[in-house]
């Protein structure tokens, strides 16, 4: 599988993320790379649909938009109220303390946030948790879209139906391989192999949704009758109109949050919500760890800032919170106020998103 070295993340570790390009688990492209390296299966559909199902970032059909607009997830979908007004945004923090040298980051530190300055918006309201993977599942199987391709390789791409079709022996290869089922796969029969393997995908189920690219985070909240937040009303959101250093307050305490160092979830990650002191000022959690979100806006400097970066432009997203996959807990990276970014192909474990929707 070909490997893409996306420049435009900087996290905070300050290396460069590898990530997968793939069309998804239904590519007849990626099936056929796959099978000529791998020679285990992965769990994919029996018979593959390469001319029908659309990839996750196409354009929504008016059918499907109001398939997701019917959901009766979408209406349970938790959201929280920001209401309209001023509050300040950015900071005119200044790295006194020569972090950037120490920890040999490749751009300056704070100065893509200055300055402080002030901002008024309207009322609005934001997902209370990051988007989920059994969320974002069921956008994917309701609209016969391809799915990500990482869902190949942890099992939680495969339906029960699917399961249920399946020849035995491949299907116990799959639970051993995909699924890690921790027990002998070798003689089970069809039943207890599917009850195990429910049990594994329930579990991610409440993880956050990765390894989507923005475009596909954009569709999949158009699909919910929602969009992506503005940068100004992520940081509104997560900062309060007293300008938090953190969403719980001032004080970083890494207990509050999910760096990765603790988390027994997948990769490091938590289910959302998971952290009941990780909550701002309006009540939206998660907005520190976990994972990076996606904002709308493009990578830009504020008005009045002198800072010049060859990464502004319309090349690449605002992400915002911090993540908590695969670097330093270095509690900077998990202020309100910081920002980053990430070219619009990027797919990561460790970028997430949630939605907004206008009052």
């Amino acid at each position: 599988m070909s490997r893409v070295q996306w420049a435009g993340l900087i996290l905070a570790s300050g290396v460069l993320l590898a990530c997968d390009k793939n069309p998804g688990l239904d590519s007849a492209a990626s099936v056929q790379e796959r099978s000529a390296t791998n020679s285990v299966a992965h769990a994919m559909p029996e018979k593959l649909k390469t001319s029908s199902k659309k990839a996750p970032e196409d354009m929504l059909s008016e059918d499907e938009l109001q398939l997701g607009l019917a959901s009766p997830s979408t209406a349970a979908i938790s959201m929280v109220t920001v209401p309209a007004g001023e509050f300040m945004m950015g900071s005119n923090k200044v790295d006194d303390e020569g972090l950037q040298e120490q920890y040999g980051f490749s751009t300056p530190l704070f100065v893509n946030e200055h300055p402080e300055h002030k901002r008024v918006i309207d009322a609005f309201m934001i997902d209370t948790y990051e988007t989920s993977k059994a969320e974002y599942k069921e956008f994917i199987l309701l609209t016969d879209r391809l799915l990500p391709f990482l869902w190949g390789n942890n099992g939680y791409g495969l339906t029960m139906e699917e399961a249920g079709r399946m020849e035995i022996s491949r299907l116990r290869k799959i639970a051993a391989n995909d699924f890690k089922l921790d027990m002998d796969t070798r003689e089970m029969e069809r039943e207890p192999l599917m009850a195990a393997m429910v049990q594994v995908q329930a579990k991610m189920d409440v993880l956050p949704a990765t390894d989507v690219i923005w475009q596909e985070a954009a569709v999949y909240c158009q699909w919910r009758g929602k969009r992506l937040p503005r940068e100004t009303e992520w940081e509104r959101a997560a900062r309060g109109t007293d300008g938090n250093e953190y969403p719980w307050g001032s004080q970083w305490d890494v207990k509050i949050t999910n760096t990765g160092d603790d988390s027994d979830g997948e990769n490091g990650l938590a289910p959302v919500g998971s952290y009941p002191q990780n909550i701002s000022p309006v009540g939206a959690f998660d907005m520190a760890g976990n994972v990076w979100e996606w904002t709308a806006d493009w990578y830009l400097p504020y008005e009045g800032s002198d800072y010049k970066s060859e990464f502004f432009g319309e090349k690449n997203k605002v992400i915002r919170g911090g993540g908590g996959v695969g670097h330093y807990a270095l509690n900077i990276f998990f202020r309100g106020a910081a920002r980053q970014f990430a070219e619009v192909d990027l797919r990561s474990e460790d970028v997430g998103f949630r939605c907004v929707k206008d009052i």
